[in-house]
């Protein structure tokens, strides 16, 4: 079985606002509630694990028939960091029966139920897979203020989610991570720690992580041009 694990439980702080970011509304639904769909709708997915704020979390699972969100079984109060909230989602996963484990940011509402498949069907070949999306932007790198070489552009890849791991090589990342550490906030990062590889899988830069006002309104433009979810 393939497993989703919904990483939801940030609290927004940079949206200045009094709800997180996740329950904000976009084309009239919640940010959330976007992002389940496509995961709902993908037939590489048989499980759907959503973290959430520990405040917030009673009562979500009610929802789940308004949405038609089937596959969603359970919801888990997160933790102080994004490590910390994604290792409690690991932990009720059914051992016996997990194969592929998919981490995804619950303010990534455009990607697609075709991105998912095709990392999930990447971990089950290779072990380990993102979904990246190309740099478009010469990079630079600095120290000090002043540059210190420009980087090989066709090297470089923005880290998307979702990520897919094998369950067992997924626990094994974690079952070394500092949870506590705010600095981890790749699932990939752990794994690569491991000296494991890491498959890429190319995906769509619409897949934008919602964190700031800008973010919200770009992703209300997608919409309004047609990008339904």
């Amino acid at each position: 079985m393939n497993v989703a694990i919904i990483a939801a439980a940030g609290t927004g702080s940079r949206m200045a606002g009094d709800r997180p970011k996740q329950f904000l509304q976009l084309g009239g639904t919640p940010i959330i509630f976007h992002t389940l769909k496509q995961f709902e709708q993908c037939d590489g997915i048989q499980e759907i694990i959503v973290v959430l704020p520990a405040e917030d979390s009673a009562g979500f699972l009610s929802l789940a028939g308004k949405y038609e969100l089937r596959k969603l079984s359970r919801v888990v109060p997160g933790g102080a960091t994004r490590a910390e909230s994604v290792s409690r989602g690991l932990a009720t996963i059914r051992a016996a029966t997990a194969e592929i484990v998919a981490v995804h940011d619950g303010v990534r509402p455009f990607v697609t139920a075709g991105e998912i498949s095709r990392t999930v069907a990447s971990a089950q070949l290779n072990g380990a897979a993102i979904l990246v999306a190309p740099a478009i932007d010469t990079i630079k790198q600095a120290r000090d203020g002043k540059v210190l070489r420009t980087l090989e552009r066709k090297e470089l890849w923005h880290a998307l989610t979702p990520q897919c791991f094998r369950y067992e090589l997924l626990i094994r990342a974690y079952d070394r991570a500092d949870l506590h550490d705010p600095a981890v906030t790749d699932d990939s990062f752990l794994v690569e720690q491991l000296g494991e590889s890491v498959a890429i899988v190319a995906g769509s830069s619409r897949n934008i992580k919602i964190t700031s006002q800008r973010d919200l309104l770009i992703a209300e433009a997608f919409l309004k041009a047609g990008n339904e979810l």
